[in-house]
């Protein structure tokens, strides 16, 4: 895939929010060649700049930070037909996302040096945006026997997990916290017991019950959070609980915090936005795992972002074919797709008065940045642009026909949205605009300026 030239851009009249300098407020944002040059009121272009610099009045519309999504699946290498690099991040930069980590349950998994090199090699090579990938926490996610650290690290891993599956094997829990600290890498944990959600379909409940499918019990993921918080109260390591669905698994972490356990949490779209009641179609888009939870579940959750207590918000973007979606709900695989259509459902948060547009903004900047150690989420001077221009006001009606990414199970598609995407800059290029759509100036066609 060519790359994008150096964007040479001044946005004039743009809200700035930058919740990692507290900055909320009017402003001008000059970049060039790529770099984000000043931003302040009234900014002037040089003579020798003017004729290369467009000028786009974006009337108060929003400029953050270049979004960070800390837990996608991208499926490559191994199963190409539902995902690629390529496309998930072409994705990823249709949805404001400057970067992405991306999980290790690929075939084969992401265990060893080999396969973290290739994803970042590719990522360099085809993708539109950085791909920072995460190893796995054992070999093979067997659960078995810790995959080497210390060689995945110095490959380029930001995190171990073994999402997809749980490390049922609590000794080995324990070293991997403790092997993990070593290394100044985070454990991402997937709290689930499988022995309490083995053969579940949805969460259990009377919703369960009325279908006739078997039911995931709250428990199965909080009995796994209870341990890795006690685990990581033991080692005194860093310890992250991915895609957080139910109000005890709240709690638990809220009181971890309190005890001053060093513990961060993530939520995704779907587990403040949808419930358990979106599965009485028998719509296999709507299973995921873990399961949609109850409207209780869902306040707790927006509760749980607005104290804190969940520090990031992430897509878990999980793209499958028809092959395994177009199925009986039985046999579907579990997952959705959300780099796309997680902008909207977020700013819906701020709308409801659960979040500020500063707190918003963190959950998807600033603070999963500072999870993974990343030098991102702040509009920094004379560094490579990374931002993310956003309509916050824009009305449509969501068509994942227009998506970028390869796979189609979307829940929100033909659902009314507010809230759109309008530029994403990765490392100073225009890596994604629907400008022209807007009457604005086309604005990834510019060339570097010439020394």
């Amino acid at each position: 895939m060519e790359r994008e030239t150096a964007a040479n851009l001044l946005f004039r009249n743009a809200r700035i929010i930058d919740p990692a300098q507290g900055l909320d407020g009017r402003a001008d944002v000059l970049v060039l060649d790529g770099r984000l040059t000043e931003i302040g009121a009234h900014l002037q272009i040089s003579a020798d700049w003017q004729a290369e610099v467009p000028e786009i009045d974006l009337g108060g519309k929003w400029i953050v930070p270049g979004l960070l999504d800390m837990h996608v699946h991208l499926r490559e290498p191994g199963e190409e037909y539902k995902e690629t690099i390529a496309t998930g991040t072409a994705s990823a930069t249709g949805g404001g996302f400057v970067a992405v980590a991306c999980m290790p349950n690929t075939h084969p998994v992401n265990d060893c040096a080999a396969v973290t090199e290739f994803i970042i090699e590719r990522a360099r090579a085809q993708g539109s945006c950085r791909v920072f990938p995460v190893g796995a926490i054992s070999r093979g996610l067997a659960g078995e026997s810790l995959a080497e650290f210390g060689e995945l690290r110095e490959a380029g891993a930001v995190a171990v997990s073994d999402d997809g599956r749980a490390v049922l094997n609590s000794l080995l829990m324990r070293r991997a916290l403790e092997y993990a600290r070593a290394f100044d890498l985070p454990v991402i944990s997937h709290a689930e017991d499988l022995n309490l959600s083995r053969g579940g379909l949805m969460n259990e409940g009377s919703v369960s019950t009325m279908l006739g499918l078997r039911g995931i019990p709250n428990a199965a993921e909080e009995v796994m959070v209870a341990r890795d918080l006690l685990l990581a109260e033991l080692t005194h390591s860093r310890l992250h609980i991915a895609h957080v669905s139910t109000a005890g698994s709240v709690q638990l972490i809220r009181q971890a915090k309190q005890r001053g356990i060093a513990v961060t949490a993530e939520t995704a779209p779907q587990y403040f936005t949808l419930t358990e009641d979106d599965l009485a179609t028998f719509d296999t888009v709507y299973k995921v795992n873990p399961p949609l939870r109850s409207s209780g579940d869902v306040e707790a959750i927006k509760l749980g972002l607005a104290d804190g207590t969940i520090d990031a918000i992430a897509t878990d973007h999980a793209p499958h074919s028809t092959l395994e979606k177009d199925t009986e709900f039985e046999f579907a695989a579990n997952g959705m797709i959300g780099l796309e259509s997680a902008v909207p459902l977020i700013l819906s948060l701020i709308r409801e008065g659960v979040l500020s547009p500063l707190e918003a903004i963190a959950k998807l900047t600033c603070n999963p940045a500072t999870i993974l150690g990343l030098p991102l989420g702040a509009m920094l001077p004379r560094m490579p642009a990374d931002l993310t221009i956003l309509d916050p006001e824009e009305t449509y009606v969501l068509d994942c026909s227009t998506f970028r990414s390869k796979s189609r199970n979307c829940p929100f598609h033909g659902k009314n949205m507010q809230g759109r995407v309008l530029m994403t800059l990765a490392e100073g290029r225009v890596a994604f605009t629907r400008m022209t759509d807007k009457g604005l100036t086309q604005t990834n066609t510019h060339t570097s300026r010439k020394p």
